[in-house]
C-alpha cells in the first residue's frame, strides 16, 4: 500500500487483513491493536462523510499497539490535523492490517505524519481511559511526540469550516425536532425575541 503526502511519500507495505468489518466505536479497533501489541495499520473509512465532503480514508499506523502515524488520504494532512478530520460520527469501515517488525520504520520515521500516543483514543474514540493505557504501554521517547489532549483542541479549533458544519448540523436537526413536536412557531418567537434582543 503507498500513499503520497504532500511532497512526503508514506510508503506502507501491503499488511495481512486481520479484520475487517464495520463498526461504530473506533475505540474497539485501538483496543485490540494495543492488547495485541500489533505491528501494521488500520484504515478507516467514514459512513457518513459530511464534513469531509465525498469519500474519505484515514490510515492509523502502529507499533507494538500504540499508534504512531496518522494520514488522511482525501485531504492530504497527516498527524493531529488528519485526526481532528476523520473524528465524524460513526459508522466506520475499518481494515487491520499486520505487517513485519520492520516493515515500517522508515514511514514512522515522518515526524509530520506523527501523533501522540494517546491522541488516537481521545480525538477517534473519546475514550481517556484508552488513552491512558496507551500512553502507558508507549515507550519513554514516544511521551515526547506531543500532548494529546493541546494537538488536538488547536487542530479542532483551527478548523472554522468544521465547527461552521458542526453548528449548521445541530442547528438543522433542532430545527426537525421542532418540526417533529410542533414547536416550529416558538422556535420563530425565540428568533425574533434574540432579534430584538440584539438591536435594544
Amino acid at each position: 500500500m503507498t500513499e503520497s503526502a504532500g511532497s512526503t511519500a508514506l510508503r506502507i507495505p501491503r499488511g495481512d487483513l486481520l479484520r475487517s468489518r464495520v463498526v461504530s466505536d473506533v475505540g474497539t479497533t485501538l483496543s485490540r491493536a494495543l492488547d495485541r501489541e500489533l505491528t501494521g495499520y488500520a484504515t478507516l473509512v467514514p459512513q457518513e462523510t459530511l464534513l469531509l465532503e465525498g469519500d474519505a480514508r484515514g490510515v492509523v499506523t502502529f507499533a507494538d499497539g500504540v499508534p504512531v502515524l496518522a494520514y488522511n488520504t482525501v485531504s492530504d494532512s497527516g498527524g493531529p490535523d488528519a485526526l481532528a478530520e476523520l473524528a465524524v460520527p460513526g459508522p466506520y469501515r475499518v481494515e487491520l492490517y499486520a505487517v513485519a517488525d520492520a516493515a515500517l520504520e522508515t514511514a514512522h520515521e515522518e515526524e509530520t505524519l506523527r501523533v501522540a500516543p494517546g491522541a488516537a483514543a481521545t480525538e477517534l474514540a473519546d475514550d481517556p481511559a484508552l488513552a491512558d493505557r496507551t500512553r502507558e504501554a508507549a515507550p519513554d521517547e514516544r511521551l515526547d511526540d506531543g500532548d494529546d489532549d493541546g494537538d488536538a483542541v488547536a487542530a479542532f479549533l483551527e478548523d472554522d469550516e468544521r465547527i461552521e458544519a458542526i453548528r449548521e448540523q445541530a442547528r438543522s436537526e433542532a430545527e426537525e425536532r421542532a418540526a417533529e413536536w410542533g414547536l416550529d412557531d416558538a422556535l420563530a418567537g425565540d428568533d425574533e425575541a434574540e432579534a430584538d434582543a440584539e438591536f435594544t
